[in-house]
């Protein structure tokens, strides 16, 4: 008696579905990511084990690197606020329009003097503008006129005492790192933060 033969299915697998499927997301993935935003003064920081965060808001950032300090504040209102009070300091106008730009920028490093100028510039432009840094020595030490007013615009604004971070690259020299220290002991900050980047525990 013949055998009856069975007809082969065929193993093939349609991925049409499957191929839509990672087309949507890879889309989704593209317009909900955010570009990184380039540092106005990068800077290499050291290694260190502990994982606590900064806060998002009331906080203010020294940066240090190649002999040169930054400034970055957290809070748009806060920002406009220390930009007007830096203004009448050192008799410098600065427009709405300034501070709303102002209020958006990362950090800077000039003088108070040089930065309508870098204010008016596009984001990606500031980081190759080569800002000399903010003035810190005895005779011009703008740094600490921009703390004091960075804690007194926070006051009045949040009602509360303005953090302060240290973020300092690895390699600087330790004076450049005492004289940001000093500017900060002068006004009573003795506590403040600084910035590391994470490692692993068995180093």
């Amino acid at each position: 008696m013949a055998k009856i033969k069975m007809k082969k299915k065929s193993t093939s697998t349609d991925m049409t579905a499957m191929c839509d499927v990672a087309f949507l997301l890879l889309t989704f993935f593209i317009l909900t990511a955010t570009a990184k935003v380039p540092e106005a003064l990068p800077v290499d920081t050291p290694a260190s084990t502990v994982q606590t965060k900064l806060p998002e808001s009331d906080l203010a950032t020294i940066t240090i690197g190649g002999g040169k300090v930054f400034f970055d504040l957290k809070g748009r209102e806060v920002r406009k606020r220390t930009l007007e009070l830096m203004g009448d300091k050192y008799s410098v106008k600065f427009s709405d329009e300034d501070k709303d730009k102002f209020a958006l920028m990362d950090g800077f490093g000039v003088p108070i003097q040089s930065l309508k100028q870098i204010i008016d510039m596009k984001a990606a432009d500031r980081s190759k503008a080569g800002q000399p840094g903010v003035p810190k020595d005895s005779l011009d030490n703008q740094l600490k006129e921009w703390i004091y007013y960075a804690r007194t615009a926070n006051i009045e604004i949040a009602d509360k005492e303005l953090q302060v971070a240290i973020k300092g690259d690895a390699k600087e020299e330790y004076p450049e790192i005492k004289k940001v220290m000093d500017i900060l002991q002068d006004q009573k900050i003795n506590s403040f933060s600084l910035v590391t980047g994470l490692r692993g525990k068995d180093f």
